[in-house]
């Protein structure tokens, strides 16, 4: 069972067995539709497609919740198992930005305890570099029945956060680059800054020069040094929208750690409600 990270080369000795699923999760914040076109362009054989606004995440309301809240355990479940995707079943995911957007596949369907996922190391740009096969084909999906066993402890909400982020037994991680946390850029919600109490621990430090995940011993000794004397299980992770901290919790997880908490709502979340504090500059 693959659980963190897949090479291409095993998942290509693998993408006709009838008991894997692979999902092409590319997609662009600027451009919602160009994932799916570049699914449509060439994609690994046997890939489905998951658009990460249609199908990984629910209903934007506004005012109250972030751009990407998690959908219901039953719109989940209806899509995985719309997937082809029960307990039988090794899931592996690629998208072509570094896993930032396949490990939110990798996230929920851990949430929902379905163990047997891996985000493909390298994604997109490692198959094509490597030379593997590329297909236009959509395949014939039967679907399968996806059960889900909500695992409760690997998420908390606005309170939760709002209450960790003061209590010095808790680590409250911002996956988002410098300049957003403190507060000098903000190219996509209506304020600037980061949640006091937060560390910045931007996603792309789990990434090496090729795109591909840093050793588990270098990711360990980054989070462990982010974590300080706190536990796996009370650092709390959040970003812009809930996406891109799954990349975090993915690095954890593959540094052996562990499993870290995801807060979904993030930052466009906690800045619904103008009289939640805000902090800018350093930690």
């Amino acid at each position: 069972m693959h659980t963190t990270l897949i090479d291409v080369q095993t998942l290509h000795r693998h993408i006709q067995d009838p008991d894997w699923r692979v999902i092409d999760a590319r997609f662009s914040l600027a451009d919602a539709r160009q994932g799916a076109r570049e699914y449509a362009e060439g994609h690994v054989p046997g890939a489905v497609y998951a658009h990460l606004d249609e199908d990984l995440s629910g209903p934007i309301i506004r005012g109250e919740t972030g751009r990407h809240p998690l959908p219901s355990v039953d719109k989940a479940a209806e899509v995985f198992s719309r997937l082809g995707i029960d307990e039988n079943v090794q899931v592996a995911v690629y998208d072509g930005a570094g896993g930032s957007v396949a490990a939110r596949v990798w996230w929920m369907l851990r949430w929902l305890g379905h163990d047997a996922v891996a985000v493909v190391d390298g994604g997109w740009p490692a198959w094509t570099g490597a030379g593997l096969p590329v297909t236009r084909d959509v395949p014939k999906v039967t679907p399968r029945t996806f059960k889900a066993n909500v695992q409760a402890h690997l998420v908390t909400d606005l309170e939760g956060v709002d209450g960790y982020r003061v209590n010095t037994s808790w680590a409250v991680l911002d996956a988002r680059t410098p300049e957003r946390f403190r507060g000098e850029q903000e190219p996509i919600d209506p304020v600037a800054g980061h949640i006091p109490g937060a560390r910045c621990a931007t996603f792309d430090a789990n990434l090496g020069e090729d795109g591909r995940f840093l050793s588990p011993e270098v990711l360990k000794r980054r989070f462990e040094g982010l974590f300080g004397d706190v536990p796996t299980d009370r650092a709390i992770n959040y970003c812009g929208s809930g996406v891109s901290a799954c990349h975090n919790l993915l690095a954890i997880a593959h540094a052996g750690l562990g499993d870290a908490v995801l807060y979904p709502g993030s930052w466009s979340e906690w800045i619904t409600d103008e009289d939640r504090p805000v902090e800018t500059g350093e930690e």
